[in-house]
């Protein structure tokens, strides 16, 4: 539900190029530096996220970003003990894959759990119990004596660490504006490819001492990572609805650029008596008071029903199934690849993986989706469309399928290994790219609806990744790395091009078609 004492419209662009209002909820009169509105709409409390310092919300943007790195971290850093893994249990190749596979499936269903519960409880809370069950479990992992028992605490691993994703994307959006938007998910994206990547390069050496010793680095991370939680995260989630009707925003001219340097313009805590933010019990387990909350099992439902929407429908199935999961093509097959480097040799080939994502990142990803979006904003009347965050896609399409057909090409012909490391490169970036564009997109979409559309956006991500590994194997044992990965390539060019642009021609009418989802994030309901 919106707020009733204001007009309920946001300006879009039918395909026409024509504005057209679609239903959602004003957020707001104030402005960016850019004469921009600023998105969600601030209040003068200075418990309001919004309102905090930049080094407090970069601080727990950073706690976020840990834990959306151990969310990926888990599944490749045992890929270099792969061979030892294979020994001690007696598995055969495909099962060793498998324990790729297990983790991402909690990771998949976790998001499904969590998201509600974060709703209702906090984000904060959420965080340290998941922490607290991936700590458990990546113990179980170090000591498991049976190949069930290792996977059973694989999948507990990837149920624990899935707050990362759509409980960290929420925090993301409880304390940034829509116009930092791209930059900020950049570097939550970064976190989740940096662990995918930084995970073989650090378990190839921890290898030097044992496989087991893999995940007791790994149990360290988490444990460094729930005291930090425990002593540093401060609860997000507030009930800006009431807020604004009780402490309405204090900032309203376009000359004042920063709302984080308007401390004189804020009012005090004491002038609501609500617990709130920073004011709630040190460890809460009550339902945040001051706003509407879910029933636990409405993200359940709500992944169900996001499936009605073609525009994050479209552009999430084609990204996870058509162009991510080649990723896990070539990170399960790096140690079958190069089979004569020892682990950490082959850990430090993900390297070139890792520079790909990192030079993306920071010069062609977030920051540039920003400017983007901004020139052409200002182009369109002020009017800004969700598809606009859309042409970063192409080039990133164009680089990923280029880097998947180079290595293939360079393994069967046994090229120099650089060779590789320059087609991991330029994968990387265009993974990367992809990965913020159309998180960022799909948010833009339904901003109201932000955590059900990246709990979607995450179950589909983390499914790919699950079902990837049990048919990679069979495939470049039949076809060999060339056509195995030429073909992927070569998809992943000629079915997400067409796609994407179907999308971002035809998107706003087809929002306008789907109409806005009946649910919003709990902040902005008044039911």
């Amino acid at each position: 539900m919106a707020l009733p004492d204001e007009k309920i419209e946001i300006r879009d662009s039918d395909e026409k190029g024509q504005e057209v209002a679609i239903k959602g909820e004003t957020i707001g009169s104030e402005w960016s530096q850019d004469g921009l509105e600023l998105h969600p709409k601030p209040t003068s409390d200075p418990l309001d996220p919004l309102n905090w310092s930049s080094l407090k919300k970069h601080s727990i943007l950073a706690i976020v970003m840990w834990m959306y790195f151990l969310f990926t971290y888990i599944t490749t850093t045992t890929v270099p003990s792969f061979f030892q893994i294979q020994d001690h249990y007696k598995i055969t190749t495909g099962q060793v894959n498998w324990t790729f596979a297990i983790p991402a499936l909690g990771l998949a269903f976790g998001p499904l759990f969590w998201s509600s519960l974060a709703d209702i409880y906090g984000r904060r809370i959420i965080f340290i119990i998941g922490t607290i069950i991936a700590l458990v479990a990546t113990i179980g992992a170090a000591v498991a004596n049976t190949f069930g028992g290792y996977m059973t605490a694989r999948f507990f691993q990837g149920w624990g660490v899935a707050p990362g994703a759509t409980v960290g994307m929420a925090v993301v959006n409880d304390m940034f504006f829509e116009h930092q938007r791209g930059q900020k998910l950049g570097l939550w994206v970064l976190a989740i490819d940096t662990g995918l990547l930084v995970g073989p390069i650090i378990g190839g050496f921890m290898d030097l001492v044992s496989e087991q010793w893999i995940n007791w680095l790994t149990a360290i991370l988490f444990a460094a990572l729930l005291v930090v939680e425990i002593l540093f995260m401060t609860e997000t989630l507030y009930p800006r609805h009431l807020m604004l009707t009780r402490m309405p925003a204090a900032v309203a001219h376009p000359t004042i650029t920063d709302v984080e340097k308007v401390t004189h313009s804020l009012g005090s805590p004491a002038d609501v008596d609500l617990q709130r933010t920073s004011k709630l019990a040190f460890i809460n387990v009550k339902p945040v008071p001051g706003m509407p909350h879910p029933k636990p099992w409405d993200s359940v439902l709500r992944f169900i029903l996001t499936f009605k929407y073609p525009t994050v429908f479209i552009a999430v199935f084609v990204y996870c199934f058509a162009w991510y999961w080649w990723i896990l093509s070539i990170i399960t097959y790096i140690p079958l690849a190069y089979p004569t480097y020892t682990p950490q040799i082959q850990g430090l080939l993900f390297i070139g993986l890792l520079l790909g994502t990192l030079f993306s990142e920071f010069l062609c990803s977030g920051r540039l989706s920003d400017w983007i979006i901004l020139k052409l904003t200002k182009a369109n009347g002020n009017i800004r469309v969700a598809e606009m965050r859309l042409w970063l896609a192409y080039p990133a399409i164009l680089l990923s399928a280029i880097g998947l057909i180079v290595w293939g090409i360079s393994i069967d012909k046994a090229y120099h290994w650089i060779v590789g490391q320059i087609a991991f490169f330029i994968f990387g970036a265009g993974i990367q790219m992809g990965n913020t564009v159309i998180s960022s997109y799909v948010v833009d979409c339904y901003p109201l609806q932000s955590m059900s559309v990246i709990t979607f956006y995450s179950v589909l991500l983390n499914l790919s990744a699950f079902i990837n590994p049990f048919f990679i194997a069979p495939w470049v044992t039949h076809s060999g790395f060339t056509w195995t990965f030429a073909v992927q390539g070569i998809l992943t060019f000629f079915v997400s091009v067409p796609t994407i642009a179907l999308v971002h021609r035809f998107g706003p009418s087809m929002r306008a078609w789907a109409g806005q989802p009946p649910w919003v994030n709990p902040e902005y309901d008044n039911k």
